[in-house]
């Protein structure tokens, strides 16, 4: 097995530095458990960052993805595959009935779908203008980055494509004053992720949507991060019963196995027509295969099930904190999307998790987040908890 030096070296020579990579070399994992190169356990409560929510190599995901490798993996979207129908009617079936799905590969294609489904759908009417929130975050292409709102992931690559109007989030005077003749759509993360875990307020989504039909604009939702069951709902719309008329989906969908999907209602199914939207690589049988064993996985171990009861165990532990550690604001996020709210940057809790052999992230600077398998059990959730005390408490002893 090649060491860590090893990789490091060819990593220095081979790879592009665009990730601040942590120093650990992963060479297995199982369920909520990765082991180092030199053999070290730890707890995984960053799983891929919301990708792996049925934890590493779930049996039924490994065994669907060994079966279709064997039998077909490609031969493009020019012809028929029996797994991508099936993947979408489980998708559809799961709440959104009455609409169509679009394959992609990621979470950034998925909204560039919705981008371009807005403003197909719009320019009929003179409509191509998307309003979008401060503090958001949809992807590293160039449309994408143009509707993030945080500026310094545009920081160089600029001129920003046009077409995006910035307000603020859980707001919606501002989302009704910036509506003009112009407006296509409005654009949002039902949970902002990397903003901060920073879920709508009681009320705004509904108000939203309201504002949407009155206008006959559309309401577009971003779940790449917040969706497939991280809310506790399989959607995160249906928490808070607000129905987008389209949606974009990835990370947790294939598992770790790339796989991206729009979804849209039956209003907008004929929008995107033959040669106006295209993925090489979407929707393969392989990739679609390890999504529908997901899908099947959820509804066979009642995954939704246990985020709702593992987040409220640590929602009231992670509060317990608030008044224990200074350094400690608030608790911020929704199911197992969640985190605490610190008075500096997370980076230097993450580095002593990582020593005492928990991983776990940052969003938004100032947030440690949490984002673990959603089969996370009882006693990785008491675990984790006993780690970040430790960690707290060598923070606030420094």
């Amino acid at each position: 097995m090649a060491t860590l030096k090893e990789i490091s070296a060819l990593y220095d020579k081979y790879v592009m530095e665009t990730y601040a990579r942590a120093d650990l070399l992963f060479v297995r994992g199982k369920g909520t458990r990765l082991w180092d190169a030199d053999g070290r356990e730890f707890l995984d409560f960053a799983a891929g960052i919301a990708v792996c929510s049925l934890g590493h190599c779930h049996p039924a995901v490994t065994k669907a993805i060994q079966e279709q490798a064997g039998t077909l993996v490609h031969t493009s979207n020019l012809f028929l595959n029996e797994w991508q129908p099936r993947l979408a009617e489980k998708l559809i079936t799961h709440g959104f009935d009455g609409g169509v799905c679009f394959f992609c590969n990621s979470g950034a294609e998925a909204n560039e779908g919705l981008i371009k489904l807005a403003r197909k759908a719009g320019n009929e009417k003179g409509r191509n203008e998307i309003i979008v929130m401060n503090d958001s975050f949809h992807g590293r292409t160039l449309a994408t980055l143009a509707a993030t709102g945080r500026s310094k992931y545009r920081k160089g690559f600029q001129p920003d494509m046009p077409g995006f109007k910035f307000v603020d989030y859980n707001d919606v005077d501002a989302i009704r004053a910036a509506i003009n003749e112009k407006t296509a759509a409005v654009m949002l993360e039902p949970v902002q992720g990397e903003g901060g875990l920073i879920p709508a307020k009681p009320g705004y989504l509904q108000a939203v949507r309201e504002l949407c039909d009155e206008h006959g604009i559309m309401l577009l939702f971003d779940e790449v991060q917040c969706g497939m069951g991280r809310t506790g709902s399989f959607f995160a719309w249906q928490h808070f019963g607000v129905k987008p008329d389209a949606f974009s989906m990835a990370k947790a969908l294939g598992n770790g196995f790339p796989i991206g999907a729009l979804l849209a209602s039956e209003k907008y199914a004929k929008v995107l027509t033959p040669g106006t939207h295209a993925s090489t690589f979407g929707g393969t049988p392989l990739a679609c295969a390890a999504a529908c064993a997901v899908i099947d996985t959820y509804d066979r171990e009642k995954v939704l099930e246990n985020v709702r009861a593992r987040s409220a165990y640590l929602a009231e532990k992670l509060q317990g904190f608030v008044g224990k550690y200074p350094c400690v604001k608030g608790v911020r996020g929704l199911g197992l999307m969640i985190g605490l709210l610190l008075d500096r940057p997370a980076g230097p809790v993450l580095s002593i998790l990582r020593e005492k052999g928990m991983i776990a992230l940052s969003a938004g600077e100032t947030v440690l987040r949490m984002v673990p398998p959603l089969t996370v059990t009882q006693e990785d959730c008491e675990k984790a908890i006993a780690l970040l005390d430790q960690a707290l408490a060598q923070v606030s002893a420094n």
